[in-house]
């Protein structure tokens, strides 16, 4: 059973993070914010390999963030 429940959460990480991505590539902001932002996708994509619970919270973390609008400051 929980074998299967790691499969849920792993599918659902990478639909989250297709959807980040598309997320990132729509927005209206400077290279080096999508830069920046991209960059913040491929960490959370690497700890999805060791750590799929804690790829999950920061990916959701990372959506939030997005939604506010609450880009990287050093690179606007």
């Amino acid at each position: 059973m929980e074998h299967d429940g790691q499969l849920q959460l792993y599918a659902a990480v990478a639909v989250q993070l297709k959807e980040a991505h598309a997320k990132v590539r729509a927005l209206q902001v400077p290279e080096g914010v999508r830069m920046a932002l991209t960059r913040k996708l491929l960490v959370i994509t690497a700890v999805a390999k060791h750590d799929l619970a804690g790829a999950a919270g920061r990916l959701e973390r990372f959506a939030e963030d997005l939604d506010r609008g609450r880009f990287p400051e050093g690179e606007r």
